[in-house]
């Protein structure tokens, strides 16, 4: 039997081990808001993977996700691959050699394009993703419109921030081949992180019809999550665990930290812990589920502890997020020293990023105006953000907090309304809104918002959510 995940006014249920959902059978749903890609799904991902960067940047609770691990690539299937990085290398040596034997052979390149891009995923360095794509641009030149080749370099351009491209190329592809279902995948990442949630949902809810499992609920999950049906995120990350291949431990633990993330976005840190220790069960040293336990012990003031797991997260991979939340750990407990370490760390992987021509304006835009640093940087930062991400709440978002900490808050006011458009159930989202409307004078905004901000998710910040209760009594006794 068919189902829909978007129906109109949906009721979430499970019955006799398949996803039902009740509605109208159209694709208009409750609002919602937006991160993990489905990206991610989550960061960037093998074939047609949700992306990284639909997180909004929330540097003190849970780091964003990055895409699940799909199909399609050599999977993570164990710590060895964390731990013993030179098999990835040898992997990388090895077909870089059978292609100098055999320049003609195009299965060669697409390999060893997955292999840096495993290598990205690994070492988060992201010069690897433009190896993979100068590999696959390559193997074009050998064989003109190799389909695997093509899937690839829309996977890569994902992982780059080129939205526009990745979906030209994924509606090309499946003009060529309508029933692979990763087509829609990389459609639908693609058009969320452009602002386009109706047609995203058109393409996850095709990508459904052909392929229910893992890689297609993990990205419906998101897509409700956006759109303010937290229940329904939930119901539908479960059966994303429930569907995933045990074998493929990095993707199940993805799911169970985005889960993680889920909770722990509705202020429900126990349930919240709890699947971050089930991700790192599953897949040891996870650096997401290690920075959402950081999350978890900040929102509790246990900062030492905190202080822990984000080290251990930075010390598999230096995220920027995680890299940012250790920073404000270190201010929360009065350490400025320490704190400004990590700053200029987060500052110097900006620029690094930059360099490699990977676009993290907004992530830099909310650590600039987040920090009171850079004002003016990060307002430009947040605009230049609108040729990539147009219409995205997100890159609203960010723009309405550079307005604001600018002072132009009738500025703020028109991007902050865009970005709450969809219903997102978003502590950080209310926060700005409710600062925004206090600096304009709109008491009774003000206290809606900080109060619902405060509501979602009383931990949404480890230095803002105190900001939020104060500012809210402050108006209160007015």
């Amino acid at each position: 039997m068919r189902f829909r995940i978007f129906p109109k006014k949906p009721l979430l249920f499970v019955l006799g081990g398949f996803l039902a959902l009740t509605g109208l059978a159209t694709l208009t749903w409750p609002g919602k808001g937006e991160p993990p890609s489905a990206s991610s799904p989550v960061s960037s991902q093998i074939v047609a993977s949700p992306v990284a960067s639909e997180a909004p940047g929330n540097t003190s609770g849970p780091a964003p996700s990055s895409s699940p691990p799909q199909e399609g690539t050599p999977p993570l299937r164990s710590i060895e691959a964390l731990r013993n990085k030179s098999r990835v290398d040898a992997q990388i040596q090895f077909y870089q050699e059978r292609i100098s034997q055999n320049p003609e052979e195009v299965r060669n390149y697409h390999l060893l394009a997955t292999y840096y891009i495993r290598k990205a995923r690994e070492s988060g360095d992201i010069a690897y993703y433009l190896l993979a794509e100068t590999t696959l641009q390559k193997a074009l030149e050998v064989k003109k419109e190799d389909y695997d080749v093509l899937k690839y370099l829309a996977a890569v351009y994902l992982s780059k921030h080129q939205f526009k491209e990745a979906l030209a190329l994924a509606k090309k592809l499946r003009e060529l081949r309508p029933e692979d279902y990763l087509n829609y995948g990389t459609m639908g990442d693609a058009l969320v992180e452009l602002g386009e949630y109706d047609q995203a949902e058109e393409a996850i809810q095709t990508m459904v019809q052909l392929k229910p499992g893992l890689v297609s609920y993990s990205r419906a999950s998101y897509l409700r999550e956006l759109r303010g049906d937290v229940e329904g995120a939930i119901g539908l990350m479960e059966m994303a665990v429930r569907t995933a291949n045990p074998r493929e431990s990095e993707a199940v633990s993805w799911c169970l930290t985005q889960l993680g993330h889920l909770y722990f976005n509705k202020g429900e840190l126990s349930k919240a812990d709890e699947h971050y220790a089930r991700a790192l069960r599953v897949f040891p040293k996870y650096h997401y589920a290690l920075a959402g336990k950081g999350g978890v012990e900040a929102a509790k003031k246990n900062y030492p502890e905190a202080l822990h797991w984000y080290k251990q997260a930075i010390a598999v991979i230096p995220l920027p997020e995680f890299v940012t939340a250790l920073g404000d750990v270190y201010q929360k407990m009065g350490d400025l020293q320490e704190a400004k370490k990590q700053y200029d760390l987060m500052e110097y992987i900006g620029l690094l990023s930059k360099i490699n021509q990977v676009v993290y304006n907004r992530d830099l835009a909310l650590f600039y105006a987040d920090h009171d640093i850079k004002l003016k940087e990060a307002l430009e930062l947040a605009l230049k953000e609108l040729e990539f991400r147009k219409d995205n709440i997100y890159t609203s978002d960010a723009i309405a907090w550079a307005y604001y900490k600018n002072g132009q808050f009738q500025e703020a006011r028109k991007a902050i309304a865009q970005s709450l458009r969809l219903g997102t159930q978003d502590a950080r989202l209310f926060f700005h809104a409710g600062m925004i409307y206090y600096k304009l004078g709109e008491r009774d905004k003000a206290v809606a918002y900080l109060g619902r901000a405060l509501s979602t998710n009383p931990y949404f910040h480890v230095i803002y959510a105190d900001v939020a209760e104060k500012t809210l009594a402050e108006i209160k006794m007015q």
